[in-house]
């Protein structure tokens, strides 16, 4: 392939996207109108303000706003909680193994309990 080759064929392609790009442009123009049309008859039916919608708008967004962080990471659709260590409920007497109860059980409580053992033999006081 050569390198008219290869330039024209860059340059035809980021015309399809610059037009394509524009068609999506023109498409969401379209599709708000009548949105916002909706929105507006809903607040004049309600007797909304648009300083109420501002307060309210503000008291959700902590930060960015959504429509940013959605922008940001389309595929996030929930922020993650921070996750906090759990404390073990069970012990094991022997080697001090712990386990929190959550998830699939360790070998050691599985074969204690193969043995005839009860789960509640093991319970941190």
């Amino acid at each position: 392939m050569t390198r008219d080759t290869y330039s024209s064929l860059k340059k035809k392609i980021e015309k399809e996207i610059l037009k394509l790009q524009k068609q999506a442009q023109a498409l969401q123009t379209k599709q708000r109108g009548p949105v916002i049309a909706s929105i507006i008859r809903s607040m004049r039916e309600y007797d909304i303000t648009p300083e109420e919608l501002t307060l309210a708008f503000n008291k959700k967004a902590t930060g960015p706003s959504q429509r940013n962080a959605t922008a940001a990471k389309p595929s996030a659709t929930k922020p993650t909680a921070v996750k906090r260590p759990v404390a073990p409920k069970y012990r094991h007497p022997e080697t001090g193994a712990t386990w929190t109860g959550r998830g699939k059980a360790p070998r050691w409580v599985t074969a204690a309990e193969a043995e005839g053992k009860n789960r509640n033999d093991f319970l941190i006081a």
